[in-house]
């Protein structure tokens, strides 16, 4: 089935704009929802209220040109509290960014220093735009202020990660081979230094309960990360190409990885197994030529936060929306050279981005069974070795690990 257009936004152009730079690698959705950004290319990032821009949206799904005009910061006829369109000049190409919120009952990990420059308060909403030069600058979402300016990367910031507990400890994952661990709490302290990828590292994803990182990167990399011990947990072995992208189910059983080798694989990330495959090329290429099928590398790989669908954007010009029960896929949509996409923070869009311009897709609609919801609350507090333990049929044991 063809997925339904709900809107696009793009970027402004002009006739001597450079091609080169205006790529858009990353995409975001605040975690209350209130904004969305992305990078437009050129060193700008654009921030939107989420919820204008669905408003300014067309209905049933037409499209709408150069997209919605919204109020600017302290425009005439825009409320103070309400949030408003920002343009921020980050200094150099953006790679990557995240949002972040704090948690006032999270206290930093720093337990020496008293007094912080920064005191973040529940109502504040932080932006780290991860940059070609290697640093990564920390921005108040509300006001567009820079706040932070970390640098100690070597080479480009190429994802970046908050921990998702309101803890503000932010993950960097870069081409200088490592992943740094920074408390924003303790003004930016940069706390660890992950080493262990022989080669780039271009994704990281923190679980649902912030105790475990997965990152990806060149030569088949994917890592698994205690963030209690700051120490190596296991490496999953399975893809024949680069791993650019993963991400966490919402309870945490399972993780999705896209690689260049044409494949999207869920795993169970407790016991290192692969639980589906999703392919891009029928059929699949084996081993050897796993890094010649550059016509279907896939690019980005999200889940839904209904735990049953997963999005994955590759480079033959299609988005395609599966289920984690499904061979194949209940949904697609073209979209020439994407490279990003990320469900929106309800679940009902899904955000895609190309050459600094982003275009949405409604998800697919399914309410989920009472089972699974159940199995979803088991394991967001079980991992699978404590499920197998239980004194359960077969069946209901085969369910609860996702192996049906």
């Amino acid at each position: 089935a063809r997925s339904r257009s709900v809107g696009e936004l793009l970027a402004p152009t002009s006739p001597f704009d450079k091609k080169c730079g205006r790529e858009n690698w990353t995409v975001a959705f605040a975690p209350d929802g209130s904004y969305l950004a992305w990078s437009q290319g050129h060193r700008v990032v654009k921030l939107v209220p989420w919820a204008q821009c669905l408003n300014n949206f067309l209905p049933h799904g037409t499209k709408n040109g150069a997209g919605a005009r919204l109020p600017r910061q302290g425009s005439e006829g825009s409320p103070r509290n309400e949030p408003c369109e920002h343009l921020i000049d980050c200094g150099d190409i953006v790679w990557s960014l995240a949002f972040g919120s704090s948690v006032p009952e999270k206290q930093s990990r720093c337990v020496n220093i008293e007094w912080h420059r920064f005191e973040f308060g529940q109502d504040q909403l932080l932006l780290a735009t991860g940059l070609n030069n290697g640093r990564i600058k920390i921005w108040d979402v509300y006001t567009g202020k820079l706040l932070l300016n970390l640098m100690d990367h070597t080479e480009v910031v190429r994802d970046l990660t908050f921990a998702p507990d309101g803890s503000l400890i932010l993950v960097s994952a870069s081409r200088d081979k490592t992943l740094r661990v920074w408390d924003l709490k303790d003004d930016g302290n940069m706390m660890k230094v992950l080493r262990g990828h022989p080669n780039w590292v271009y994704g990281c994803a923190f679980s649902p309960d912030s105790s475990i990182l997965c990152s990806v990167g060149a030569s088949k990399a994917v890592f698994l990360w205690d963030m209690d011990k700051y120490s190596m947990l296991r490496k999953l072995e399975g893809h024949h190409n680069d791993v650019v992208a993963c991400e966490f189910s919402p309870d945490g059983a399972l993780l999705a990885t896209a690689s260049y080798d044409t494949r999207v694989y869920v795993w169970d990330p407790h016991t290192a197994v692969i639980l589906r495959e999703f392919g891009h090329l029928f059929p699949p290429p084996t081993p050897i030529f796993a890094g010649g099928a550059n016509d279907r590398w896939v690019r980005s790989v999200c889940f839904s936060h209904d735990g049953l669908h997963v999005a994955s954007l590759a480079d033959d010009k299609m988005v395609r929306f599966w289920r984690i029960d499904e061979e194949y896929p209940v949904q697609v949509a073209p979209l020439n050279n994407g490279l990003c996409c990320t469900f929106s923070t309800d679940g009902s869009v899904l955000a895609a981005g190309q050459d600094g311009s982003l275009y949405f897709w409604a998800t697919p609609r399914q309410v989920c069974s009472l089972q699974h919801l159940c199995r979803m609350a088991i394991r967001r507090v079980m991992p699978t070795s404590q499920v197998k333990n239980l004194p359960i049929p077969c069946k209901v044991l085969e369910f609860l690990c996702y192996q049906i």
